[in-house]
């Protein structure tokens, strides 16, 4: 399926089988963090993020305590998102299809 898409086609993706190494999970949650909404979900939550960033000075400096980054974009089975085709994500797709199903959107 993946030799037949050409660039710009949208795809959806779909989780069917959670890989147990974590290369391939990594793979799967960078491939969703390009979905537009989740994209924007997490400009979104980084934002606020820096808004309610808390200071303090110890020392005689600047600290910052930060929040740890919102997890959007997860790994489970059953997960679906789309997002542009483009070949330079082709060797990813690759090396995840076998837990993944593609699908023209």
């Amino acid at each position: 399926m993946i030799d037949t898409l050409s660039a710009g086609d949208n795809i959806t993706l779909t989780v069917e089988k959670v890989p147990n190494n974590k290369g391939a999970r990594d793979t799967i949650v960078r491939l969703m963090r390009r979905d537009p909404d989740i994209k924007r979900n997490l400009a979104r939550a980084q934002r606020m993020r820096r808004q309610r960033m808390h200071s303090y000075i110890r020392g005689g400096r600047r600290w910052y305590a930060r929040e740890k980054s919102a997890k959007i974009a997860i790994c489970e089975q059953g997960n679906t998102w789309s997002m542009p085709f483009t070949f330079d994500i082709a060797p990813d797709l690759k090396s995840v299809e076998s837990y993944l199903k593609v699908a023209k959107a």
